[in-house]
C-alpha cells in the first residue's frame, strides 16, 4: 500500500511506512531510509510529524552534534573493551570526528509513535565498521542526542 503524506512525502507500507531518500550528512550523499511508525491506516500523530519537521529544520546544526556523541561512544566501547590496552584492528585508536566519519554510514531515520517520549523522538540508525551485527543508533529528544549505543538498544 503507498500513500503520499503531505509531511513524509510518499511512503509504502511494510510493517511500518517507509522511503528512500537521498540526504546530505556531513557533507556526503546518504540513500537512506525515513521509517515511520504506523498503522496500515495511515493515521500519524501530531507529535510524530512535529519530529521529523523540527528535526528537518535543525538538521544542519544537529549533525556536527551527532558525530561527535559517536566518537565519544566509540571511544567509551572501545575503553570498556580493553582495546585502548590491547590492540583490535575493528577497533582502532581515534580521536578526530574526521576519522569516525570513515567509519561510519547513516542508513535510516525512524520517527517513532509519538507517545513513547514526552519529548520530541527520532531515531538515526548508521551502519559502523567496528559492529557490522548492531550497528550504532542514536536517540534524539527535543533536537540533542539524548543516548548512543546499538540500533536496537536506542530505537
Amino acid at each position: 500500500m503507498k500513500i503520499n503524506d503531505p509531511i513524509f512525502g510518499e511512503l509504502t507500507y511494510e510493517y511500518s511506512w517507509n522511503r528512500a531518500y537521498e540526504l546530505a550528512f556531513v557533507g556526503a550523499n546518504n540513500k537512506i531510509t525515513l521509517m515511520v511508525d504506523g498503522d496500515e491506516d495511515s493515521k500519524f500523530d501530531q507529535a510524530q510529524y512535529t519530529a521529523y519537521q523540527r528535526l528537518v529544520d535543525h538538521w544542519d546544526s544537529l549533525q556536527r552534534e551527532v558525530v561527535q556523541s559517536i566518537l565519544k561512544y566509540y571511544q567509551q566501547t572501545r575503553h570498556e573493551l580493553g582495546y585502548d590496552i590491547a590492540s583490535q584492528t575493528n577497533y582502532p585508536a581515534i580521536d578526530k570526528v574526521e576519522d569516525i566519519m570513515t567509519m561510519i554510514h547513516l542508513e535510516a531515520i525512524v520517527i517513532p509513535y509519538g507517545d513513547i517520549h514526552k519529548e520530541r523522538d527520532i531515531g538515526l540508525l548508521f551502519t559502523c565498521t567496528w559492529d557490522y551485527e548492531n550497528g550504532v543508533g542514536v536517540c534524539i529528544l527535543d533536537e540533542k542526542v539524548a543516548e548512543v549505543g546499538y540500533q536496537n538498544a536506542v530505537i
